[in-house]
């Protein structure tokens, strides 16, 4: 199963889910009409027919409660997830930490979202939690925060670390991460029945304590509290019964996933076995019941309300020769390498990407199987990426003092007439201070390549999110400013706008970002051939080869239609993508190999190639994994 056949997949379970909350939420109605009945005509020996008016606002009134704060708790997380987060009591991991730990999860997390093609998430300690555990929540990439406890740090060692951080960007890539935030919201309103009920049961019965009086007037509301605090639970039983079923399967996907995303089974299965051995285990200090179904692991008294699959089954799933004897003999040489791991843990990375190749890259053959679950050639290329840009920059992308000043760095021109202009419009736009900053940059980040552009830029995206509304407003006017001033958009400049400007939006309301679509090709084909048309332009010169290349993406389509050039590349793309977003993802599929095919239809791919595909995958939600720059192509008949 590829990204968009597991896009498909949520979006189906989305649809299940609604049904079951609705399935769910008459049961309560039915339940509470029951419960009024017996009440009203044991007290006043009415019948059906008398207490029907009654009963419909009953109804009504108990639709309306469980209505009104399941949108108020999905309102509630419109800040992605970051607000999940901070609810749960995690701490922002700082630009410059002098945690080696936390600098550790940092890197691990930089370098898979660059090797999967999402922005860098937001990054989270959970510090008081000493079990092992870790989660992603957001509504789209671009809001996703991804939190893991103190103990995940102190407790796993690298490989360990980056089995985890692969298992939750899975929950990233796959879209579980906005089914599961939808979960909290719509399983909220089933659950607030039972604390009405209690809330009824206990001020009743303090309310009995203190009464003077001998008779039993007091046991009337304390029944009444008992009956709604039963109809309740009965409820959160049927919310815990719906998250279990929905989690459970996709939690041995995310395992499987980090497997083929790392290409190291002993990572995630290293991970497990230390939970496993574990004292604390993945149990956590803070109320996480609404949240347990987003976690790595969580515990239950049952397996049948158990929102993820046995531990040790999940170690045979990854690892199938695990015998449950191996658990004694690594719990038994735990404590003789801990201290190894901790003093190799922060050079470790060093060494690998020392051995490393400028030209590990895509393999275009298997885009489709690598889209959503890239392989261990794309995450070391990301490491190599990331160990290659200097301290200096890497640091004040992360801050979010000088996250802007980094984008507007990489967006200077090489002309120094054109650059003292763009100084210009930084010092009117940002403040002095900013321009400042922007000419220390300059100074101090050396020659950046051109293929380390876009990571930067992705890179300070969290901090880039920090910053106030109005910040981000004047950035996003600045960017369409500087890269207008010489009356030409080059590819990267474009890229790089619109790249940002589409995060920036979906983190300023996250809730509102659709990213599943219904629409099919066929209603699409205009739009799909000028996408086709742009991108061949981009990335061939020759008249004759631009056509070619253009039919060979329209052919992948089985689409016999005349060549029309596009005149202005920026505005077909600006026009075409939004509309492209809306196909659905077997669609989106099809449009991903037909472009594919258009880019490689001369048997490499220039940097601006890779970065508009960059671009346009990223504008129609689709994480394309990272890429190099004149790659050779095998060669095929034409």
């Amino acid at each position: 199963m590829n990204f968009f056949e597991h896009q498909d997949n949520a979006k189906k379970q989305t649809r299940w889910l609604i049904l079951a909350f609705v399935m769910a939420v008459v049961g309560v109605i039915l339940a509470i009409d029951l419960l009024v009945y017996i009440l009203f005509s044991e007290a006043g020996e009415q019948s059906l027919e008398q207490l029907a008016p009654l009963l419909i606002g009953s109804s009504l009134a108990t639709f309306g409660l469980i209505a009104v704060t399941s949108l108020y708790r999905t309102l509630s997380l419109r800040g992605g997830g970051a607000k999940v987060a901070l609810e749960m009591g995690g701490v922002p991991v700082g630009a410059d930490e002098r945690d080696p730990l936390r600098r550790r999860l940092r890197n691990v997390v930089e370098e898979i979202a660059l090797a999967s093609g999402v922005p860098v998430p937001d990054i989270y300690v959970l510090e008081k939690e000493a079990g092992i555990n870790a989660f992603a929540a957001g509504f789209t990439p671009a809001t996703a925060a991804v939190a893991v406890t103190r103990g995940t740090l102190e407790k796993l060692n690298r490989e360990e670390l980056q089995g985890v951080i692969a298992h939750e960007f899975s929950h990233i890539l796959n879209g579980d991460m906005r089914l599961n935030i939808r979960m909290i919201g719509i399983l909220f309103g089933i659950s607030v029945i039972a604390l009405i009920g209690r809330q009824i049961f206990y001020s009743s019965r303090r309310s009995r304590i203190y009464r003077t009086s001998s008779k039993d007037e007091g046991l009337g509301p304390v029944a009444i509290g008992i009956a709604i605090m039963a109809v309740g639970y009965i409820g959160m039983f049927a919310a815990r019964l719906i998250k279990a079923s929905v989690s459970r399967k996709r939690e041995y996907l995310a395992d499987a996933s980090a497997v083929q995303f790392t290409r190291n089974p002993d990572g995630i299965s290293g991970a497990l076995k230390r939970i496993a051995i574990d004292n604390v285990g993945v149990k956590l200090e803070a109320d996480s019941e609404e949240y347990s179904h987003m976690m790595f692991g969580s515990q239950s008294f049952t397996q049948v309300l158990a929102t993820h699959p046995p531990i040790l089954e999940r170690i045979k799933r990854v690892e199938p020769s695990f015998r449950n004897s191996e658990l004694e003999g690594l719990r038994k040489s735990i404590k003789r390498k801990e201290e190894r791991i901790a003093r190799a843990a922060e050079d470790e990375m060093t060494r690998e990407t020392s051995k490393g190749s400028s030209k590990v890259g895509l393999d275009f053959g298997n885009i489709i199987e690598q889209i959503g679950n890239p392989g261990q050639n794309q995450l070391f290329f990301a490491a190599l990426i990331a160990a290659s840009i200097s301290e200096d920059l890497h640091s004040a992308a992360r801050s979010t003092e000088w996250a802007r000043e980094v984008v507007c760095l990489l967006l200077l021109d090489a002309n120094e007439g054109i650059r003292q202009q763009q100084k210009l419009i930084i010092a009117k736009n940002l403040g002095n201070q900013s321009l400042q900053y922007v000419e220390h940059l300059e100074n101090l980040g050396g020659e950046l390549l051109k293929e380390h552009r876009l990571p930067l830029a992705e890179i300070a995206f969290p901090a880039l999110k920090r910053r106030p509304v109005e910040d981000i407003e004047n950035l996003k006017k600045t960017i369409e400013e500087l890269i207008h001033i010489d009356g030409e958009i080059a590819v990267f400049e474009y890229a790089l706008a619109r790249m940002l400007q589409q995060f920036l939006n979906e983190s300023l309301d996250p809730s509102k970002e659709p990213v599943h679509g219904n629409k099919k090709l066929e209603t699409l084909q205009p739009k799909v051939l000028e996408l086709l048309a742009t991108v061949a332009a981009i990335g061939h010169q020759d008249p004759k080869n631009i056509e070619a290349a253009w039919s060979a993406g329209a052919k992948e389509l089985g689409l016999e239609q005349s060549y029309i050039a596009t005149k202005d590349w920026r505005k077909t793309l600006d026009k075409a993508l939004p509309e492209l977003d809306k196909l659905n993802p077997a669609a989106k599929e099809q449009l991903i190999r037909a472009l594919i095919t258009t880019v490689t239809y001369d048997h490499e791919v220039t940097i601006e190639e890779a970065e508009i595909l960059r671009a346009i995958c990223s504008r129609i939600h689709v994480p394309l994994p990272i890429t190099t720059s004149n790659i050779d192509m095998p060669k095929t008949k034409k």
